[in-house]
């Protein structure tokens, strides 16, 4: 069992995803007939019935008189190749630029971020974990709890720039003892990072509901001591390697953290809350700094709650992580981050437990 990408999308079907871009409200023949792929008709029937259950085209009508567009969801889900994108310099890349004030009201409502085969395999892994949970004594969980703890603390920081080694982390997380030639701060962000995942697994329902107080008690444990304000930020922000401007004003981001919330909440299943509190938190950029680590406390928190393997990301390469989160900022589409959860899903769920 090992995850490939499920969504990826063949020469044909990009060939007829661009045509129906391009020419919009054709039935299934005109399609055929304008594509001209060099396949039968039978053929792109199959295909647009895939890319309707995929939610990447949508019907209008009924019967003879159906019509296909491209969906709503299309530009939230749709596979983007990552290298190709980061081709374009980033003054050169199309983008939009500002913070989508109905991403979370609307789209996000309306559309399920995973198909029916991505959350098939999910929740096979999901039993896998479960069924390996049960054969461990309370000690041997616990054990394990605190080598993806330690894992966790390391990668998230890694991220941020932390130059600690996993070894070094280790030691300064068991023993305190910091690694030399190392500053202050990055002991002290890992640190914080292993007692924010304490307090979430001593307090599994802490965040149920998601709530925006709670959100920023848990930044407050991952910024102590770091000089960074707690709480929402009162001033503007810019984002390293993007021309993307999140919100500005204190009020607006406080809506859009209640928005992202209700969102969340109203998700009925928890690898899509999981998601969506990963990159929409990393999105909003509500605080001074810290956002993305936040994101990733608050996404395993979720996955704690309800019984779900946690994840580590220890063996995500940090520039994809951050080149899959330029791309939700900049298109305001999933597919790259998607991928990444499910890939470090997998590797959680196949090393810890």
């Amino acid at each position: 069992m090992s995850y490939n990408g499920f969504m990826a999308v063949s020469d044909n079907t990009s060939v007829l995803l661009e045509f129906i871009k391009k020419n919009p409200l054709l039935s299934s023949k005109e399609i055929h007939d304008g594509a001209e792929m060099g396949v039968g008709y039978a053929t792109v029937k199959r295909m647009l019935q895939q890319l309707v259950s995929e939610q990447l085209i949508q019907p209008i009508g009924k019967g003879r008189g159906t019509k296909y567009t491209l969906s709503p969801c299309y530009d939230l889900i749709y596979p983007i190749d990552v290298d190709s994108y980061f081709e374009k310099d980033i003054d050169d890349r199309e983008i939009i630029r500002d913070f989508n004030h109905s991403l979370m009201p609307e789209l996000l409502f309306n559309c399920a971020v995973f198909t029916d085969e991505e959350l098939t395999y999910l929740q096979q892994l999901q039993s896998v974990h479960t069924e390996n949970v049960a054969q461990l004594s309370e000690l041997e969980f616990k054990k394990e709890q605190e080598r993806l703890a330690i894992d966790l603390s390391w990668k998230s920081s890694q991220i941020e720039g932390n130059t600690y080694s996993l070894l070094e982390t280790e030691q300064l997380l068991k023993e305190k003892e910091t690694a030399k030639g190392k500053t202050k701060d990055e002991a002290v962000m890992l640190l914080n990072h292993k007692e924010a995942l304490d307090f979430i697994i001593e307090n599994p329902d802490y965040l149920i509901p998601l709530k925006l107080a709670r959100i920023e008690d848990i930044h407050s444990i991952l910024m102590k001591e770091l000089g960074v304000d707690r709480n929402i930020r009162r001033r503007r922000v810019g984002i390293l390697g993007t021309n993307y401007s999140p919100l500005d004003n204190e009020y607006q981001l406080r809506e859009a953290l209640d928005n992202m919330c209700e969102v969340v909440n109203n998700q009925k299943n928890v690898f899509a809350k999981a998601l969506l509190t990963l990159v929409l938190i990393s999105y909003i950029q509500a605080f001074a700094d810290g956002n993305k680590r936040t994101a990733r406390i608050i996404s395993n928190a979720v996955l704690i709650q309800h019984n779900h393997c946690p994840i580590s990301f220890r063996t995500v390469d940090s520039v994809e992580y951050k080149k899959a989160m330029l791309i939700f900022y900049e298109q305001n589409n999933i597919s790259a981050f998607k991928n990444i959860f499910i890939q470090q899903f997998e590797f959680a769920v196949k090393t810890y437990f």
